[in-house]
């Protein structure tokens, strides 16, 4: 029997398909029946069809950073990975040149042998 909201033939038909699919990958009756209101209950609060709904839509879940930026799960600050940046293009350029010092000596070299 689907939650007590439910009046449209297509959300009672979902009810029990969902149902069913919870049947067949083992679950109790039990527990079907609730995963299945569960899930139609969600539906219609998104879908605005339940009272509580307006108070979810208007700022229900976790606040965002500030900004509207994802806090960053413990990765670097975007002012350390901007002078990371800098620290790596420093490195390239001077890798570089100690590159070419030392195959100019190795062919120094060469030609005294």
């Amino acid at each position: 029997m689907p939650p007590r909201g439910v009046t449209s033939p297509k959300q009672k038909r979902q009810y029990e398909h969902i149902k069913d699919s919870e049947l067949k990958e083992g679950r109790s009756t039990a527990r079907a029946k609730q995963i299945a209101a569960a899930t139609i209950n969600k539906q219609r609060a998104e879908a605005g069809q339940t009272k509580t709904s307006g108070r979810k839509a208007a700022g229900g879940g976790r606040k965002k950073a500030a900004g509207g930026r994802k806090k960053s799960s413990g990765g670097r600050s975007a002012a350390a990975r901007k002078t990371g940046g800098r620290k790596s293009a420093a490195r390239k350029s001077s890798r570089k040149t100690t590159r070419s010092r030392k195959t100019s000596t190795r062919g120094s070299s060469a030609k005294k042998k």
